[in-house]
Parts: C-alpha cells; structure tokens; sequence
C-alpha cells in the first residue's frame, strides 16, 4: 500500500511550509509558502549563505537611510529565499507582506507591488506568486485590489467564518486557516485535550469549506499550522494543506488506508451571507479566541521580521568594519 502521503497527493494539493530547500526537493511539494520565521531559519543555512553574502554586499553600495537599506536587503532576502523554492517546485511560492502593514491597506497594496516587481526582475512572473496577507479588514482590502490587478493572494492568520466570509466576498485566491493555533488557544482555555474529529482547528476548517463549496466559491482553502498528523488526515481532501517537513515525513513513513474527509461534492446547504466593515469588526470582536490568535499572529510575525532586519542591520555593519 502507498504511504498516507502519496494517498494524500491523491485528493489534495500538498504545500510545503518551509524555507529548507532539501526538505522541499525531497518532499516534492506542489507549493511552498514562506513567512518570515522561515526567511530567518532559511537564510541561516548553507544553501542561502551565498545569496546572504551576496545582499549584504549589495547593501553596503546602496545610499540612502540605514533603517531603508536594512529593510531593503531583508526583502531582498525574502526574494531570494522565494526563488530559490521556485526553482524547484512546480507550483507558487508564497511571499509576505511586512506584518506591521496589517492594518495599511494602500501599503500593503504598494508592498505588493515591489514584491511581484523583484521576482519579475529574477524572471519569475506574478503567476507563480502568491502576496500573503494579514485576514486584516485592510489586508482583505488590499487583496480585493490586488486579484483585480491578476495578483493573486493569500490571507494568512485566518481563524474565523467571519474573515472567510469577507475573503471570499473579496474574490481572493487563497485562505490560510491556522487549525493548529486554534488548538492551542481552546486547549489552553479549556484545559482539555482533543481527538482529530473534536480538534476545534479541524471543524473550523471544515465549517469554512464546507460553506465555500455549499455556495459555489472559487476560493481555495489551504488548511495551515498543523500540530499533528491526526489534523492533516482528519481534513484530507481539502483543497490543498500546508504542511511542515517533519509531519510530510511522519505522513511519508505511515501506512493504512487514507479516508478521504471532505469533498466537493459534499456539502450540507447554507445560505450565503454578505459582510460589510461595521459587521466583520463585530462578528470578529465577539469571537475572542479568533481576535487573541490575529493580534499575536501579526506581533510574532512582525517579531521575526524585526529579528530578520536587526541580523541584516548587524552584517552591515561588521561588513563595513
């Protein structure tokens, strides 16, 4: 029998939620997504050490403000990590926007912007590219702007109906709802533990595709954060799954039947809602594990960030010594 991976490839896309490049090559994921955890781990191996050097040195010649350049070389190395996982994937790769943009729409649309511009000018077009945004009111704005634009996007951070509903009224191209995250905050709230069919994650998930096929939206859902491969098994069949290497390893060396848990063809009817600002703050404001879990996901994102353009900030300046 072929292992719960490769049944899993069967009814899903598998997306690799790495910056390691022998992970990836091994793996053989259809996309990658990337964060800026991931930019930080990836640029500290020996298959980045080169483009690392290579940003530096490009820094020491730019002019301008320390805290632009610094910046500016910590996306260059966010490229650089993105098209080192396209060159081996055959599908997209993920790139974030700067997470203390989260709440800056016109911003966020002009990160974008240069984004999409640095791949074009390694040769990679907008196709193969997706802008990650904050599940933000204004993140969700500057998607709806942005896929009008034929850029497509994924809203991360995602852990409510509320922000599904307004993804999708936006016409994105992509969801990330964390299950792992909500694991987290109900098992710390509750102090209970959770099987794969009660993880609060997992039905999240499912609720949101199940109203996505119920009402005919193109969206796709791409479930994110796993805790365990319990979580990836119990929403197998969803539209694609990011997943970290050492669970699509776990998920490689397992045998046994994979039984297919959602589907297209599958749904129980629900009517579709319409959401407007006044209504997604409300909806989002009385759900307190999905307001914590955005709130922190923006702070730890915009932490690594910072870590990522103070590392940045420290080779500039031993390279200037």
């Amino acid at each position: 029998m072929t292992s719960k991976l490769e049944q899993l490839r069967s009814m899903t896309v598998v997306v690799a939620d790495t910056g390691d490049i022998e992970a990836v090559a091994r793996l053989k994921p259809v996309d990658c997504t990337t964060n800026p955890s991931i930019v930080l781990k990836a640029i500290g191996s020996p298959a980045f050490a080169d483009k690392f050097k290579e940003a530096v040195s490009w820094g020491r010649k730019q002019n301008g403000n320390d805290d632009a350049i610094v910046a500016a070389v910590a996306d260059r190395l966010a490229i650089s990590v993105g098209a080192g996982l396209a060159e081996i994937v055959p599908g997209r790769v993920s790139t974030e926007v700067d997470a203390d943009l989260s709440f800056d729409t016109e911003a966020s649309i002009a990160k974008a912007h240069q984004i999409i511009a640095a791949y074009k000018e390694l040769g990679i077009e907008r196709e193969r590219i997706l802008i990650k945004l904050a599940s933000t009111w204004e993140g969700i704005r500057a998607a709806e702007v942005l896929q009008t634009e034929g850029i497509d996007c994924n809203l991360t951070l995602l852990f409510s109906q509320a922000q599904a509903i307004a993804c999708a009224e936006a016409k994105v191209f992509l969801i990330s709802p964390f299950v792992g995250r909500i694991l987290d905050w109900h098992k710390k709230a509750t102090g209970q533990d959770y099987t794969a069919e009660t993880d609060p994650g997992v039905i999240s998930v499912r609720n949101i595709y199940n109203y996505y096929k119920a009402n005919g939206i193109s969206t796709i859902v791409m479930g994110a954060s796993f805790r365990n491969v319990g979580e990836i098994e119990a929403l197998a069949g969803c539209d694609r799954l990011t997943i970290s290497p050492n669970l699509l390893d776990e998920l490689d060396k397992a045998e046994g039947k994979l039984e297919r848990k959602l589907s297209p063809e599958t749904f129980t009817a629900e009517p579709m809602q319409s959401i407007d600002e006044k209504t997604f703050r409300w909806m989002l404001n009385e759900d307190q594990m999905a307001t914590e879990k955005l709130s922190d996901g923006i702070r730890l994102f915009s932490k690594d960030l910072t870590a990522l353009r103070e590392l940045v900030r420290k080779e500039l300046l031993r390279a200037a010594a």
